[in-house]
């Protein structure tokens, strides 16, 4: 990688990981994205937490986010694709779940 897309390598790795995960809900019919308020109250109040104890742990130093490989764009110190990964992971999380469901069902059925 190159070192002008170093920057980019959280933000490439959360584009990554919905690459391979949105496929799954037209692929297997799922009902998951035309659910957006289950989808939502799913995601975000753990987003929201999970946020805070970023925010915490950060400014506590206990952590950090390496700024060569992170976009320049922060939001109360954390950098934006940190706000991101709590919403991407979990919904391919959530996508996955629902596509294995449903190809087990359909070994399942007779």
């Amino acid at each position: 990688m190159g070192a002008g897309w170093k920057h980019a390598s959280y933000a490439a790795m959360l584009a990554f990981v919905l690459i391979g995960t949105l496929p799954l809900h037209r692929y297997y019919r799922l009902s998951v994205l035309r659910q957006p308020l289950r989808l939502f109250l799913a995601i975000v109040p753990v987003a929201m937490l999970f946020v805070a104890w970023d925010l915490v742990a950060t400014a506590a130093g206990q952590w950090r986010f390496d700024p060569a490989q992170t976009l320049a764009v922060r939001l109360w110190g954390l950098p934006l694709e940190e706000y991101a990964f709590f919403v991407v992971i979990p919904l391919a999380g959530i996508l996955t779940f629902e596509a294995v469901t449903v190809v087990w069902s359909r070994r399942r059925a007779p």
